[in-house]
């Protein structure tokens, strides 16, 4: 069983959806009172256990991601296998967080059976066919909409910041990010996929940013990461079109490294990283290059997901059924509660499904 931050709250059943955030990014209390990472503002915490953090990431089962090692090119592969809507769900923010935290301390290495081994590699994956993630948690996100719980949106908004700019950070040790994407990426979870260096992806994959369709903005990241990867007037025809970008549209506009055929993606990622470890210093010296020259920042990224607050709270009734809309999407494909078996051809009737959404907006 793994060990992490619990809490037992008091309130709305809404309030349940978090945790309390670790304090060490940050050092001063006006933070807190901005309501970033580190407060729960009108929430009131009854009680607060932390436990100790394990050593090896591979001896802890989580239970919306699974890990594995292979020690021949140092790779360690992250799967995420949410239950119910495949979205960036508490569960998974916070088995994600639990992990990354650990990697931080394990200073780039990994124990299997008595031998230490380095970690050169960091790959992202999703086990649910045909969806790499759908993004946020719509449900909540309209909840709070609603309420005009800035301070519960907010906590939720700086968690899902937490775990991107830690992956774009590299957990503190050199090393290379890749996502591997074989299903659809929607919103904040092309921003998970964007956090990677190296995004490679299965031909028939679907990826873009649809906020725009219920009149809000991609806020964890978005902006920031497209920006330097693709140009600041790429980054923001895609935010603002709503478009579902086919991998090799992306590809094409470089925002996608890598094509693979479909079902040849752990391949594509085998090849990649044999490939690449042959010039792996070469390839670290100009990944450290690029991230001095142009560094995403947190508090850059922070500042964002305000604005995204913000503009989230500015939603009007009509803004919300759209939202709403998808959601319905979402339970009917995937199930409200619990888990059920996935396939391409469900992916494709969500898509549908958002495409009838944007028709009725134009009309």
């Amino acid at each position: 069983m793994r060990a992490s931050a619990s809490i037992w709250m008091q309130g709305n059943a809404s309030q349940n959806w978090f945790e309390v955030l670790y304090k060490e990014r940050f050092i001063n209390q006006e933070d807190y009172k901005m309501g970033k990472p580190g407060t729960w503002g009108n929430s009131e915490t009854v009680q607060l256990e932390i436990l100790p953090f394990e050593s090896n990431p591979l001896e802890i089962k989580y239970t919306h991601i699974s890990t594995r090692f292979d020690p021949e090119y140092g790779v360690l592969w992250t799967q995420m296998k949410p239950e119910g809507i495949p979205c960036c769900s508490q569960g998974l923010l916070d088995d994600l967080d639990h992990h990354q935290k650990i990697l931080e301390k394990s200073g780039g290495k990994i124990k299997v059976g008595d031998q230490l081994h380095a970690i050169h590699y960091a790959v992202a994956s999703s086990l649910t066919p045909g969806v790499f993630n759908l993004g946020g948690d719509l449900g909540l996100f309209s909840a709070l909409i609603k309420s005009k719980d800035r301070q519960a949106l907010l906590k939720y908004s700086a968690k899902c910041l937490d775990v991107i700019f830690t992956r774009t950070s590299h957990y503190k040790f050199p090393l290379i990010t890749i996502s591997l994407v074989q299903g659809d990426a929607l919103g904040g979870g092309l921003e998970a996929a964007l956090s990677s260096d190296v995004i490679i992806a299965e031909r028939s994959t679907k990826m873009g940013f649809p906020e725009m369709l219920f009149n809000l903005i991609p806020g964890h990241g978005a902006f920031s990461m497209a920006a330097r990867k693709i140009g600041v007037a790429q980054a923001e025809r895609m935010i603002l079109s709503g478009k579902i970008y086919s991998a090799e549209e992306l590809h094409e506009m470089g925002l996608v490294d890598v094509i693979a055929e479909d079902g040849e993606g752990v391949e594509a990622v085998r090849n990649y990283v044999a490939k690449q470890s042959r010039c792996s210093n070469g390839y670290m010296a100009l990944q450290k290059a690029r991230h001095r020259f142009n560094p995403v920042t947190y508090q850059e990224m922070m500042d964002i997901t305000n604005i995204w607050v913000d503009a989230a709270l500015q939603l009007t009734d009509r803004d919300l059924k759209v939202m709403d809309r998808f959601l319905r999407s979402q339970q009917k494909i995937f199930g409200k509660y619990e888990t059920v078996v996935h396939s391409g051809v469900a992916v494709q009737a969500l898509m549908a499904a958002r495409r009838k959404v944007e028709i009725s907006i134009v009309s």
